[in-house]
């Protein structure tokens, strides 16, 4: 393998945007993906999001397009919590992502963002681009504060 370096913010949602990403939950989903990304070859660096979403800062390798990534760790882990004995309500990924690429110099920046989610949206501070799910949600980057990633 050529020696590479691709750092992405990925985001997707929860089918129909259900609540389900309960404080009781969020640790079993977020292992299953940490586990289908390492085995993947990739790097999680960060995972965090809200009831209905999730955000993810990883690398993946090039030999594996990014839409299969995305595929497979959504569908294994939906698969997985499903299949959990005291899964009472199944969780379904909305088939929609949306995908950054960023440089390693500003990979710290979107490791804090993803790890203060719940902050950023308590507080009204998220960026909205980033929050960006479906196609109808697209915004102007230019709407978004031109130096938060600039270190």
């Amino acid at each position: 393998m050529p020696y590479w370096r691709l750092y992405y913010h990925i985001v997707w949602g929860i089918k129909n945007r259900q609540p389900l990403l309960t404080p009781d939950i969020e640790p079993v989903i977020y292992s299953f993906i940490r586990s289908k990304v390492t085995g993947l070859e990739g790097s999680l660096y960060a995972a965090n999001g809200c009831l209905d979403h999730v955000h993810l800062v990883v690398s993946i390798p090039p030999k594996i397009a990014i839409a299969t990534f995305i595929g497979q760790v959504k569908g294994v882990t939906s698969a997985r919590f499903n299949s959990l004995p005291n899964c009472q309500i199944p969780l379904y990924w909305q088939e929609e992502y949306s995908v950054f690429s960023f440089d390693e110099r500003r990979l710290n920046n979107y490791i804090e963002y993803v790890e203060k989610q719940k902050v950023h949206h308590a507080e009204n501070t998220t960026i909205k681009v980033l929050e960006c799910i479906e196609s109808a949600e697209v915004h102007k980057i230019g709407e978004e504060p031109a130096d938060y990633f600039t270190s």
